[in-house]
């Protein structure tokens, strides 16, 4: 697994993601801004609404942005299995069922997912459960993350 390419797929996704946002943004503006979106009566909120998820979207369009210039700086920490987990780091865990998964620990965008290899890897953050339970972390401890019930992964390896 390559962090190098693992890193060129999330800007190459973020940047898919901030066109399709923009446009949307733009989309929103346009109906806020219609002839027809002034409202007829005090009832009419139209016009209110439509404005509402125009800002929605600037500003999710500006939390994509913001991370993709997060990933475009983001400079990649190798790691031994020695080596604490932190920012940069590609995790491979096992739970308590014997599934595999792999994360990486990144700066921004948790939750985005792209596939490496035939696999599917998830970007998570230090702010999220299982990204503050790695940091710190080596290969061969086990983490316990809260959630919809306890779950517990052991930590296979880290690159």
């Amino acid at each position: 697994m390559n962090k190098q390419s693992f890193v060129k797929k999330i800007i190459s996704q973020l940047e898919s993601n901030l066109e399709l946002q923009l446009k949307a943004a733009r989309e929103a503006h346009v109906a806020a801004t219609h002839e027809e979106a002034v409202a007829e009566d005090k009832y009419d909120t139209r016009g209110l609404e439509a404005s509402y998820i125009a800002q929605g979207q600037a500003n999710r369009a500006q939390e994509i942005a913001l991370a993709l210039e997060a990933y475009r700086t983001l400079e990649l920490r190798p790691f031994s299995e020695d080596d604490p987990i932190r920012l940069t780091a590609l995790v491979r865990l096992e739970s308590e069922e014997g599934g595999e998964r792999t994360v990486f620990l990144g700066p921004e965008a948790g939750g985005l997912k792209v596939e490496e290899g035939g696999e599917i890897l998830v970007v998570i953050t230090p702010a999220s459960p299982l990204g503050r339970e790695l940091l710190g972390k080596e290969a061969g401890d086990l983490v316990t993350v809260p959630g919809r019930g306890v779950r517990e992964y052991e930590i296979l390896s880290v690159e």
